[in-house]
């Protein structure tokens, strides 16, 4: 029987273009998360020339966004970045569910990998937790994830 072969990214080739889509409602939260994605891609050798910071409204937009950025910027990368924090009304499961799968879809749309760094947590705590406390820093995650996955299509040959 022939051996399964194994691929996955490195943190080593991940040069290349990274658009960062950061959503500023709650922004106390959401700066956070920027910091850390950036520091993050920057340790890891992208140049901070080759960074792009996109802000918008919020988490709603972000999608939207993320689209324009494929479609004219073509980078390596993109790594989205807001905070949708539960509230009285349904509104957060309309808001988190269409952001993610808005980006799913834009991903495999344009076969450029969106990292989702976006936080849909139950109250201000758990977010303030994922920004870089307690539960680490999800920019910093998705930042990883990004360069994770642009070193693997590079790896399988892809455009990244």
């Amino acid at each position: 029987m022939q051996p399964i072969a194994q691929l996955e990214g490195t943190f080593t080739n991940v040069d290349g273009r990274y658009v960062i889509v950061v959503g500023r409602f709650n922004h106390h939260v959401v700066d956070s998360l920027v910091e850390g994605a950036v520091d993050s891609l920057v340790r890891h050798g992208v140049d901070e020339e080759n960074i792009d910071l996109i802000h918008v409204p919020g988490a709603w937009e972000i999608p939207l966004a993320v689209k324009a950025v494929l479609a004219k910027v073509k980078p390596h990368a993109v790594i989205a970045l807001g905070a949708v924090i539960r509230g009285g009304t349904p509104h957060f499961e309309y808001v988190a569910g269409e952001c993610n799968s808005a980006m799913s879809r834009l991903q495999l749309e344009f076969n450029t990998p969106v990292a989702n760094g976006v936080l849909t947590v139950n109250s201000i705590e758990q977010a303030i937790e994922r920004a870089g406390t307690k539960a680490g820093n999800k920019g910093t995650e998705a930042a990883m994830a990004a360069m994770e996955m642009v070193s693997l299509l590079k790896a399988l040959g892809g455009d990244a």
